[in-house]
């Protein structure tokens, strides 16, 4: 028996990285799952790659369509009877100088990483607050404890997550509904790849920064862990992860030490 076994888990992002990771560790622990992403053929794949694939539920997403949110939930609602576990893993990043990144960039990475997240959390939270159980978990990054190269857009999304989930897990308290932020470093995932350039277009590479990072598997062992034990807030990562700490503690010395890091590595 495991925590997740026979609980119902909702992940976003669920075709790639730690999305499709997080999928195959609650499926081996027998969660019931929901996965979804925007492509219906690569969701059937990391289905058919599970080891308990009849326990996978396949709902196509869009995380800037947040108006076809409630209208998802009142059907997943309908068939699992209740959702215990959020996992708002959905996201993209960006590689590009602020002054060189439109502003219809801008608000892409903000309506996917922000208002695409938040709203499927406010369509889901009626039903956690009737149940009076629930539990969101946001992948968030370093980057929403401090700004970075290439970065101005990704890390103001998550920034505003920060500040969204800690004001939710505050007044839902009450309502026994749980909330953990996950910030990691760098992982090894086609994050950087798949991230928008100034002018929409991807970016097409991986940053040496993203190989070297974690592996998506340990990542989400370690955000399993982090929502076992209902952890608020965890940081983790390899030496970037330092940072977060050295810049509550030492943010002189933070300042100097960030101005010389590489871009992208």
């Amino acid at each position: 028996m495991t925590k997740f076994k026979d609980k119902t888990a909702w992940i976003t992002g669920a075709t790639s990285g730690i999305g499709e990771e997080l999928t195959y560790q609650l499926n081996a622990q027998q969660a019931k799952l929901i996965i979804s992403s925007r492509r219906e053929d690569e969701l059937l794949r990391v289905r058919d790659h599970c080891k308990y694939p009849e326990n996978v539920t396949i709902q196509i997403l869009d995380l800037e369509k947040a108006e076809t949110f409630p209208g998802i939930v009142e059907t997943i609602i309908k068939k699992t009877g209740g959702v215990d576990y959020l996992f708002n893993n959905g996201g993209v990043s960006q590689r590009a100088n602020a002054h060189e990144t439109s502003l219809e960039v801008d608000r892409q990475i903000m309506e996917i990483n922000f208002f695409g997240n938040i709203a499927l959390t406010k369509a889901l939270l009626p039903h956690m607050i009737e149940r009076k159980n629930g539990h969101i978990v946001i992948t968030s990054s370093v980057a929403g404890k401090f700004g970075f190269f290439l970065r101005s857009a990704y890390s103001a999304s998550k920034h505003a997550l920060h500040g969204f989930y800690e004001s939710l897990r505050l007044e839902q308290l009450t309502n026994n509904i749980k909330v953990t932020l996950i910030a990691p470093g760098f992982v090894h995932t086609k994050m950087s790849q798949n991230a928008l350039s100034g002018d929409g277009n991807k970016h097409g590479v991986m940053d040496i920064h993203q190989r070297k990072g974690l592996t998506a598997t340990v990542c989400a062992d370690k955000i399993l862990e982090a929502v076992i034990k209902e952890k608020e807030e965890v940081v983790f990562g390899k030496k970037e992860s330092f940072g977060v700490l050295l810049k509550r503690y030492l943010p002189g010395l933070f300042r100097r030490m960030i101005r010389k890091q590489s871009p992208t590595g």
